[in-house]
Parts: C-alpha cells; sequence; structure tokens
C-alpha cells in the first residue's frame, strides 16, 4: 500500500466542510466586484471540499494575485519581507477561488487569521484553469503566504491551481513541536503530501475532474520538500523545481556540519579561511556580515536543538532569548559543535528525514553561487552527485545562477554584485514543464552567467 493513502482513509468524497464558518456566501465572502464578474466565476464553488481539513473557508475574489490582494486578509506582505527584489514585475487581473484553512494539528504558532493553529494552507483555484496543479511549502520558519509573489503569482497568471502549506510548524520554536529529535522536519513531509492529496480532491471539484498535471517546488525548507516528495512520493507528481533546497544527510553535509564555523567565526575563533574551506564561496564575503547579524547563528542552534537536544540544554534554540538580539544570536557552545563526534543517535534522528538522490520524476536544481546560508559547494553540488550515484541523472537538471543569493532581497543592496534567481526560477519551471508535457529536453547542467546588462529582476536565460 502506497503511505500517503492513509492521510485521507476514512474520509467520505462527499465530507461536508466541518464549520458553519466554512463557506459564508453573500457580501462578506463575495465581493462587489466579484458578483459582477464575467459568468461563471463562482460556479461550483459549493463543491470544493478539502478532505481531511478541519476548517476551509472557500471565497471567490475578483484576483487572486497579490496585486490584488494586498491589504486584504487572503495573503500576508510581511512574511513574504525580504524574498523578492523589489523591481520584480507582478501580474493581475487573475478570478478565481480562495480556500483558507487548517488540517487537525495538535500545534499553534501559526497565528494567522487569530486561529493560532497550524498546518494552515492555502488554495487559489483560477476561473480560467490550464489543467495543472502546483504545490510548495514554505521556505525557512515562515507560513503559507510567504510564497505568494516569487510563486503563487506566476502561478495563477499561467492558470495553474496553486496549493501552499506552512508545514505544520513555523516560527522560531518549531523544533519543539513533536516528541522525538527530528519529528518537525517529519512533519513537514507529512503535511506536504498531506496537502497535495487534498488539493487534487479540491480541483476536481471546483474544476470537473483531477489535475492532468501536478507539480511540486519550493525554496530553501520548500526545496528539501520538493527533493523529498520527488523521491518519497513521485506517484504524487509529474516533476518539480527545486530552488536552493536544504540537504540533510546522515552522516554530513547538513547545515550541522557547515554552521558551527560561522559561530566560532562570530568569536574570534575562526578565520575566513575556514569558512571558505567549509564550503561558502569565495567572493561571498561581502554578504557575511549580514549572515551573521541575521541567519547563521538562529539556524544553528535551532536545528542543533531540533537533532540534539541534549547537546547544550542550558541553550534550547532560539527559547534561549526573549529580544530579537538574543533570539537571533548564536549559542556560545555551538562553536565547538562537531556534528561527526556527535552520539549516533542524532545521526539516526537525521536519518529519519535525509535525502538519498532517488529521485523517480523530473526535477530541475537551480541554486546561486553566493548563497551564503546554505554554500552552494555543500548543498546543491553535494546533491546534484547523490542524484548521479543512484543512478537518475536523466531525470535531473542542475543549473548553478552566478551571482544569486539564499533570498533575492538583498539584490535591492547589492546590484552591482548580486542577481535575482527567480526569473532564472520562472524560466525553470517552464523548462520543466515542456520536458514533462512536450518531451523537450532542457539545456544540460551548466552555470547562467550573471548578466552585463537587461532586465536582470525580470529575465534570464537557463541556456
Amino acid at each position: 500500500m502506497r503511505p500517503w493513502r492513509g492521510l485521507t482513509r476514512g474520509v467520505p468524497k462527499s465530507v461536508p466542510l466541518l464549520a458553519a464558518a466554512a463557506l459564508v456566501l453573500g457580501a462578506a465572502t463575495v465581493p462587489a466586484e466579484a458578483r459582477t464578474a464575467t459568468a461563471g466565476h463562482c460556479a461550483r464553488l459549493d463543491r470544493v471540499v478539502v478532505p481531511g481539513a478541519a476548517l476551509a473557508q472557500r471565497t471567490c475574489l475578483p484576483d487572486l494575485t497579490t496585486t490584488g490582494l494586498a491589504g486584504t486578509p487572503y495573503t500576508d506582505a510581511a512574511d513574504q519581507a525580504g524574498l523578492s527584489a523589489a523591481g520584480t514585475v507582478r501580474p493581475s487581473g487573475v478570478p478565481g477561488v480562495q480556500v483558507d484553512g487548517y488540517f487537525p494539528d495538535s500545534s499553534g504558532f501559526n497565528t494567522t487569521h487569530g486561529w493560532n493553529h497550524d498546518a494552515q494552507f492555502v488554495l487559489r483555484l483560477p476561473d480560467r484553469w490550464n489543467g495543472g496543479l502546483i504545490v510548495t511549502g514554505a521556505p525557512g520558519t515562515r507560513k503559507q503566504y510567504s510564497l505568494d509573489v516569487l510563486i503563487s503569482d506566476w502561478a495563477v497568471a499561467q492558470g495553474y491551481a496553486f496549493a501552499a502549506t506552512d508545514k505544520g510548524n513555523n516560527g522560531p520554536d518549531f523544533w519543539t513541536d513533536g516528541s522525538r529529535p527530528g519529528d518537525a522536519i517529519a512533519e513537514w513531509n507529512r503535511r506536504t503530501t498531506q496537502l497535495t492529496v487534498a488539493a487534487k480532491a479540491a480541483v476536481a471539484g471546483r474544476y470537473g475532474h483531477a489535475p492532468r498535471r501536478t507539480y511540486m517546488t519550493g525554496i530553501s525548507n520548500g526545496g528539501y520538500l520538493t527533493r523529498w516528495q520527488l523521491e518519497n512520493r513521485p506517484a504524487l507528481y509529474d516533476g518539480g523545481v527545486d530552488w536552493e533546497g536544504t540537504l540533510w544527510t546522515a552522516d554530513g553535509p547538513n547545515l550541522l556540519t557547515s554552521l558551527p564555523v560561522t559561530v566560532a567565526r562570530a568569536q574570534g575563533r575562526a578565520t575566513d579561511a575556514d569558512l571558505l574551506a567549509a564550503g561558502f564561496a569565495p567572493g561571498s564575503e561581502f554578504l557575511w556580515p549580514y549572515h551573521q547579524q541575521a541567519y547563521w547563528g538562529i539556524t544553528q542552534k535551532t536545528y542543533r536543538a531540533l537533532f540534539d537536544p541534549a547537546y547544550d540544554p542550558a541553550c534550547p534554540g532560539a527559547s534561549a532569548g526573549t529580544t530579537v538580539p538574543e533570539i537571533l544570536a548564536p549559542c556560545a557552545s555551538d562553536a565547538d559543535y562537531d556534528y561527526a563526534a556527535r552520539p549516533a543517535a542524532v545521526h539516526r534522528a537525521v536519518a529519519r528525514v535525509a535525502l538519498t538522490g532517488r529521485i523517480g520524476k523530473p526535477m530541475i536544481t537551480l541554486h546561486g553561487t553566493l548563497d551564503s546560508l546554505l554554500p552552494i559547494a555543500a548543498d546543491s553540488d553535494v546533491y546534484d552527485r547523490m542524484v548521479d550515484g543512484a543512478g537518475r541523472g536523466r531525470l535531473h537538471r542542475y543549473y548553478r545562477v552566478a551571482g544569486g543569493n539564499h533570498v533575492d532581497g538583498l539584490y535591492d543592496t547589492y546590484p552591482d554584485r548580486l542577481r535575482p534567481v527567480l526569473p532564472c526560477y520562472r524560466e525553470a519551471l517552464g523548462a520543466l514543464t515542456a520536458w514533462v508535457e512536450h518531451g523537450r529536453t532542457p539545456p544540460g547542467d551548466r552555470t547562467v552567467p550573471r548578466p552585463v546588462e537587461g532586465d536582470v529582476v525580470n529575465s534570464c536565460a537557463l541556456g
């Protein structure tokens, strides 16, 4: 039996939404602009059912893009901060249905909508549907609306149905969710599978048939989800695009092998040469002060607390601080963290969520060469070799984006040294669908050069 089938076992196909508040038709839910839209705008709304959801609020909207949703409860600009360059062109004018809700869960980090409930999701179902579904999970410790600019806007404008999950836990204390080391990340994978199954059913209700194609994609932790899903649940998808996915392997490399040296550097106990030896890219040094302040310390201590809580009980992840600087600061003990020397139980915890490279459907990976959180030499370069070593190279294309950083927002600070990865990502999505649907083989693995002219923010040629 396929292991994801149990996620919807016992849920009748005709299951109603579980609360009266799940569907409120009228002026409160259908804006005046929507009621005067083209005929059929709200057609089959009552048939949009999300199997297994504890709450699913269905709303007809005149525009599903962030251009139209800005300032409404149907997106969250704050959770998108820093992910895109300021000059990113955004589409608009995509009417359709949005479903906001959550699956049963015991944790409540996500305060969106005042629900204080995790496993929240968003579905967007454009009126003009192209027959496809794109599924993603939040990057970092963000929530379900975080990828609205990077992925959802493009997806719905192209006619795709779109589904995103908060992964079942979020925020700096996400690591406390669960009872065993590694449980929080294991839930990410389970929630993504759960949403994919449910989204396919919701799509079928809205349009009268299941999606003809389903694609998995994501950035950072969402890229990890893409890798894991195509390795472990390939039957659910037709392909995927992995944007700088986080690499977890039981014996390394992983975040716990690359980040301790950054903490040692902050204490004056390691040099720039030590960071370069750990895989950080030559030429990325100008980005290190920002990453030391905003990323390195909290990331190391949080994931160390998740997989290895016994290492320093006096400094339990982000809970060790109350102010923002304290939360972001590293634990002093993490400068000496030696993953290779930690007990076998720690490695087993990582093994529970580790990647293998055994993808079962076509996948394109992109990674910026100047990524200073997930250094490319210790992440996607390694994963590409893992895919080849697993005999799946024919299913994989790998593009190293010269001048790309972990988040595109820093391009606005360093336009002379960085380039946004987003336009290359969108090109990769197009290349993937042409590969899957029309048999057009994408360009071979390569480094995509940083352009010296033109609209760097909105254009990219993969080759």
